[in-house]
């Protein structure tokens, strides 16, 4: 598969003036994201969107939604997520969609959904900002795995709508985008009764799902808009969102993309279609920036760590989405690491303000994003490199990083710094820093790590900290490199995706790995089994009136 053309290609811009499935309405502290999905607005053709189901495109709206309450609306404590329609929340993802999707597709399709789901539960982790499912009718499947996501769940009472998680039963596959985790690891449900609930098709209704431990609330229909709004306030008081501040408007990027790649202001990415690889290079900015949080206000969406981590966001998703076959990233960054730094400086003196937390939020969401995406990654550390900081953390999230080694007189030879920064402001989905997840959780070498804060190490530094894999000189430089890349573009993609993620993430599991650990392993071989999407497979016949033919093997 070659990438798309120009004119095909899936993108992650929108806005509120465009949305087709979702209406976003502000109150005071309280946001309300309406569901009303439009049947005909599929994201690719062949299949209607029937039922408040959803495909990418709705979800993209969903992303961009969340996204803009966080910093057009700071002061938004609690979101409401609810339907528009009557008697009917969401059925969940399209089936019709997933029949007739690539298996890739479908795989990536679940991983964006869920990573989307995920940062809604980061930012009432990290940020307060609290969301509330306002359950109104029936709720299926993904639309399940979406209430799920928030942190309680309030269900209408009205004697016939239910909860339920039918992807066993019916389709032959796992309530994959989180579903089945959430309902153990974050509701506590006990096995038996999640094994019930998740191979009964026609779900739980609202006294016993509530007994179950599925919803935290219920109510009657004559008094839910009312329940709504009290257990909205309730979950917005325990919030410290700022009151009275104003937001900065999230214009859209400018990105340029042609046959060699996506070209924005400080990130560039070049695809190398010959060798399925491509090179990501994050430039630094070229000044410090503003001190004051006037300044920082004033800059808006133009100051660099928020356009950088939006524009570094928007690269990953248009390579995983429209760049399939490209298996290898090659991580790069180039400027002053002085002006890295004193970013850094200025992000911490500032990270109590509900701006800096939002960037600082994006942040740790896009890296995280990095480390699950089923790419190959290898960091570049070369000459006019920057990888300080922030930025350092692109080289920790690499497989494997390469750093030239000149001689020691040489004022051009790479460096690398560490901050307080490496130390817990960027958690991944592990809930631990890339230094301890290096280091398996050995407390030794981190905190060896820790004492060389601020200094600009060499090569040599570097590798004795544990810091880099490879260290070449520049004789051996540009040949080490190309046997690598070649080396790694002769495996199975297959198995290089399963390695990986199995390596990223040492330690223990918590519900976030347990998740994509699905996605990468389960969620991959179920999609392809006949069971599934055979000819006679469940997805494939649903809705046709024939029942599946399964292989009976337990394989």
């Amino acid at each position: 598969m070659t990438t798309a053309t120009a004119a095909s290609l899936i993108s992650y811009d929108t806005h509120p003036d465009r949305y087709a499935h979702w209406r976003l309405s502000v109150e005071g502290n309280v946001a309300t994201l309406a569901m009303n999905v439009n049947e005909d607005k599929g994201i690719k053709p062949g299949y209607k969107l029937k039922l408040n189901s959803y495909d990418l495109g709705v979800d993209i709206e969903l992303y961009d939604a969340v996204n803009r309450i966080r910093f057009e609306h700071p002061q938004v404590s609690c979101v409401v997520l609810t339907s528009a329609r009557e008697r009917m929340f969401c059925s969940g993802a399209n089936i019709y969609m997933l029949g007739q999707s690539t298996h890739g597709w479908k795989v990536n399709f679940c991983k964006f959904t869920n990573e989307t789901r995920n940062g809604m539960e980061d930012s009432s982790r990290h940020d307060g900002l609290k969301f509330l499912a306002a359950v109104n009718g029936a709720c299926a499947g993904g639309g399940y795995e979406v209430a799920l996501a928030c942190d309680e769940i309030l269900m209408i009472d009205d004697r016939s709508s239910a909860v339920s998680l039918p992807e066993v039963p019916l389709l032959g596959v796992l309530p994959g985008t989180g579903g089945l985790t959430r309902v153990t690891d974050k509701r506590k449900v006990r096995r038996d009764l999640a094994d019930v609930f998740c191979t009964t098709t026609e779900g739980v209704r609202a006294d016993k799902a509530k007994a179950w431990g599925l919803v935290d609330h219920t109510a009657r229909p004559q008094g839910f808009a009312q329940a709504v709004k009290e257990h909205a306030q309730r979950l917005a008081a325990g919030s410290d969102q700022p009151q009275g501040a104003k937001g900065v408007v999230l214009t859209p990027l400018k990105c340029a993309a042609d046959a060699s790649g996506y070209h924005y202001e400080h990130v560039d990415v070049v695809v190398d279609r010959a060798a399925r690889s491509a090179t990501l290079t994050v430039s630094a900015p070229k000044q410090a920036g503003p001190d004051s949080i006037e300044g920082i206000l004033a800059a808006g969406v133009a100051w660099w760590p928020l356009q950088m981590a939006r524009e570094l966001d928007n690269a990953i998703l248009m390579l995983r989405t429209n760049d399939v076959e490209i298996g290898t990233w090659q991580l790069k960054t180039r400027g002053d690491i002085d002006a890295v730094l004193a970013v850094d400086a200025v992000l911490a003196k500032h990270r109590s303000h509900w701006f800096v937390r939002e960037t600082l939020g994006l942040l740790r969401r896009t890296l995280a994003r990095l480390d699950v995406t089923s790419r190959t990654l290898f960091a570049i550390i070369d000459q006019g490199s920057c990888f300080a900081g922030t930025l350092a953390e692109l080289a920790l999230c690499a497989d494997r990083s390469f750093m030239l080694q000149l001689p020691d007189a040489a004022d051009a030879a790479p460096r690398i710094a560490l901050n307080d920064f490496n130390f817990g402001t960027f958690p991944m989905v592990n809930h631990l820093t890339r230094l301890a997840t290096r280091y398996c959780e050995r407390p030794e070498p981190v905190e060896a790590a820790r004492k060389i804060v601020g200094k600009k190490l060499d090569a040599h530094e570097a590798a004795e900290l544990g810091l880099v894999t490879f260290t070449p000189d520049d004789l051996d430089w540009e040949e080490e490199l190309r046997i690598a890349m070649e080396e790694r573009s002769s495996l199975s993609p297959d198995a290089l995706t399963g390695l990986e993620a199995s390596l990223r993430f040492t330690g223990a599991e918590t519900m976030e790995t347990r998740i994509f650990a699905r996605l990468s392993a389960w969620q991959n071989w179920i999609f392809n089994r006949p069971n599934a999407v055979g000819e006679n497979g469940a997805l494939k016949v649903f809705g046709s009136g024939t029942k599946a033919k399964f292989n009976w093997e337990r394989i």
